[in-house]
């Protein structure tokens, strides 16, 4: 794989919402809006090329909804603003992942010895079965 393609998604097309997160935190989970989903609009993005574009609507499209918008979401800390950090990280990771080219894998030709040692093994069984077989009435 190559190196990940370099994108700085900005700060202002970034959408955050913060809701009601589960697990640990005692009371506080019952009263703070902890857990935090960033949102970004890949239609409407300025950041990426169309080509880019392209690419992540196809590698990311199990996680983009129809209009456009990629959703990450952070729960895990007890902080609306380190989960802030958090879904912010993930999706600017989720994104540079998938514009990273694999590199394209070179055919190779099986070596002659391997090919040999198949044929040869398949010879082999081959006589392995024929032995197993009634014989013939002209044997």
């Amino acid at each position: 794989m190559t190196a990940p393609a370099v994108i700085e998604i900005p700060d202002d097309e970034i959408e955050f919402r913060a809701s009601r997160a589960g697990g640990p935190g005692g009371q506080n989970v019952n009263r703070r809006a902890t857990r935090v989903e960033a949102r970004w609009n890949v239609f409407e993005s300025s950041s990426v090329s169309d080509e880019q574009r392209k690419r992540i609507l196809t590698k990311l499209a199990n996680r983009i909804g129809k209009d456009g918008v990629l959703r990450v979401v952070a729960e895990e800390e007890r902080s609306q603003g380190l989960n802030r950090e958090i879904a912010a990280a993930r999706l600017r990771q989720l994104v540079a992942k998938a514009l990273e080219r694999r590199k394209p894998r070179k055919t190779t030709k099986p070596p002659r010895s391997a090919v040999e040692g198949r044929l040869r093994e398949k010879q082999r069984r081959k006589r392995t079965k024929e032995k197993r077989k009634p014989p013939t009435p002209e044997d």
